[in-house]
């Protein structure tokens, strides 16, 4: 699914995971409480550094265990700083892998290219256009 890279939610309805702009982030804690009453998946925590906007130096972290990406975070936010990307895969073996510190959110996702989905009689995989795949 291809769409436009930082849109907010009204705009595409996908919802995929956030993106922290830490330099537009101002530490107001308003994305964790609209989300303190439907799931509390966003936390503050600090982080180092002198960041002009932001002069208490806490950021969002989310854990994705929770979160059901209602996208009311990211419509909340006054300051433009979350907005949702096409990244969707996120799931692990590990559950603390899903927790996104601050500085992990404002790495923006990857491209992944392009690729179809391949069905075989007994296997089905991913191929993308460079001929790799990738076995489910």
């Amino acid at each position: 699914m291809k769409l436009p890279s930082g849109y907010r939610y009204p705009q595409g309805g996908f919802k995929g995971r956030h993106v922290l702009e830490m330099e537009k982030c101002t530490g107001c804690s308003i994305c964790q409480y609209i989300c303190h009453n439907i799931t509390g998946a966003i936390g503050m925590v600090p982080v180092e550094g002198t960041f002009p906007r932001n002069r208490k130096g806490i950021f969002p972290q989310v854990d994705y265990g929770l979160c059901v990406f209602c996208g009311f975070c990211v419509d909340a936010c006054s300051f433009n700083a979350l907005y949702m990307s096409q990244e969707y895969e996120l799931s692990t073996y590990n559950r603390l892998q899903l927790i996104y510190e601050p500085r992990l959110l404002a790495t923006p996702p990857s491209a992944s290219g392009h690729s179809h989905f391949i069905v075989t009689k007994n296997d089905a995989y991913h191929q993308e256009k460079s001929g790799t795949s990738s076995r489910t």
